[in-house]
C-alpha cells in the first residue's frame, strides 16, 4: 500500500489538467508545418502562388472596386502599402479597365481599384496621401494603380519621374477613330443633350476641317502625347498594349504585360472566354470570386451610327499622327 496515496478529489483535478495539456501540445506542433506558410513567418523561398488560408480568404467574398482582399489585409502589420512601381497611365475608352481586372487576377499584383487621379487631380494632397490609396503588399508583390487621364496631361510625366525614375508604364491604344467614336457615346449616354458628333468634330463642316479643340480628337493624337512622355522615361520602361488585340487574343497581350513587368505568366488561355454578347473576352474567374466576370454594362455600349464621310475624315486626320506613333513605338497596330 502507498504510504501517501492521492486524495480521489486530486485525481479529479489533475488527470483532466494533464489531458489538456497533452492535447494543447499536439495541436501546437501539429499546426507547427502549415502556419510556417502564415504572414510574419520566415518562408524558405518566395512563392508566386498564394497559400493555401490566403486563397480561401481571397475567395471567400466578391471584392468591391478598390477594396484590398489580399491575405495582409487580414493580418495588422503583415506587408505594407508601397507607392506603385507599375502605373497604366492610358488611354480613356483603350481598354485600360478590361486590362487592369486581367492583371488583378496574377497574385503577385495588387492594385487599388478606383482611379486615383492623383497625378492629374489631386497632386497637391502630397505622397502620403497618395501611398495611403494603394493596397497592402507582400515582398515580390508589385503595386499598381491606373488613371487613363495621365498620358495627356502635361505634368504627369515629370511628376511621375519625381515620385519614381523606375516606374513602369502601360499604355493601351485603340484604333483612334474607333476611340473618339466610343468616347463620344459615354458621354452621350451621361448627357443625352449634347451636340451630334459631327457637329463637334469638324470646326469648318464645309472644308472639312476637324476641331482639335475637342478633347476627345485631342487624346487620339498619341504621338503627341508620347514625346513629352519620353522627355522624361525612356521607351524601354514603357510597354503599348493594342486594345484591338486585347479583345481577339487577351492571353498573348497579358503574356506581354507579365513579361515586361518582370513576372512569371500565370495569367494564360485558360483564364478567359469569349462573351458574345458583349463582344469581347470576360474572365472565368475573377479575383476573390469563383464566378465568372465581365464588366459591366457601361462597357461595350452601341455606338450611334456615324457617317461614313465623317468616319473617312477622321481617319485621314489621324493618318500622319499614326505612322509618326508606329515609327516612336517600333509597332504597326494597324489602324490604315
Amino acid at each position: 500500500m502507498d504510504a501517501n496515496p492521492v486524495p480521489p478529489v486530486r485525481r479529479r483535478i489533475v488527470l483532466p489538467l494533464c489531458t489538456m495539456l497533452f492535447l494543447c501540445l499536439y495541436m501546437f506542433y501539429s499546426c507547427a508545418g502549415p502556419c510556417a506558410s502564415l504572414p510574419g513567418s520566415a518562408p524558405s523561398a518566395p512563392s508566386a502562388q498564394p497559400g493555401l488560408l490566403s486563397q480561401v480568404l481571397l475567395r471567400a467574398e466578391p471584392r468591391a472596386p478598390g477594396e484590398d482582399t489580399s491575405i495582409s489585409s487580414f493580418y495588422s502589420g503583415s506587408g505594407t502599402k508601397k507607392l506603385p512601381q507599375a502605373i497604366i497611365i492610358g488611354v480613356k475608352k483603350g481598354g485600360t479597365r478590361a486590362l487592369l481586372e486581367f492583371l488583378r487576377v496574377h497574385p503577385d499584383i495588387r492594385a487599388v481599384g478606383a482611379e486615383p487621379h492623383f497625378f492629374d487631380r489631386n497632386y497637391d494632397k502630397g505622397l502620403d496621401w497618395y501611398r495611403d490609396l494603394m493596397p497592402r503588399t507582400l515582398d515580390g508583390q508589385i503595386t499598381m494603380e491606373k488613371t487613363p487621364s495621365y498620358f495627356v496631361t502635361k505634368e504627369a510625366p515629370a511628376r511621375i519621374s519625381a515620385m519614381s525614375k523606375d516606374a513602369k508604364l502601360i499604355v493601351v491604344v485603340r484604333d483612334p477613330v474607333t476611340r473618339v467614336i466610343s468616347d463620344y457615346t459615354q458621354t452621350l449616354s451621361k448627357r443625352p443633350d449634347i451636340p451630334t458628333f459631327e457637329s463637334l468634330t469638324f470646326k469648318n463642316r464645309t472644308t472639312g476641317l476637324i476641331d482639335i479643340s475637342w478633347s476627345a480628337i485631342q487624346i487620339g493624337i498619341y504621338a503627341k502625347h508620347l514625346e513629352n512622355w519620353l522627355q522624361y522615361f525612356p521607351m524601354s520602361q514603357i510597354l503599348f498594349v493594342s486594345g484591338e488585340r486585347l479583345i481577339t487574343d487577351p492571353a498573348g497581350e497579358l503574356g506581354r504585360v507579365q513579361d515586361f513587368l518582370g513576372l512569371k505568366r500565370i495569367i494564360t488561355d485558360k483564364h478567359f472566354y469569349f462573351n458574345k454578347t458583349k463582344g469581347f473576352p470576360c474572365l472565368k474567374k475573377a479575383e476573390g470570386s469563383s464566378k465568372p466576370h465581365c464588366l459591366g454594362k457601361t462597357k461595350g455600349r452601341t455606338h450611334p451610327d456615324i457617317h461614313p464621310k465623317v468616319v473617312q475624315r477622321l481617319r485621314e486626320f489621324y493618318r500622319p499622327f499614326n505612322m509618326k506613333f508606329y515609327q516612336m513605338t517600333g509597332q504597326d497596330f494597324g489602324w490604315d
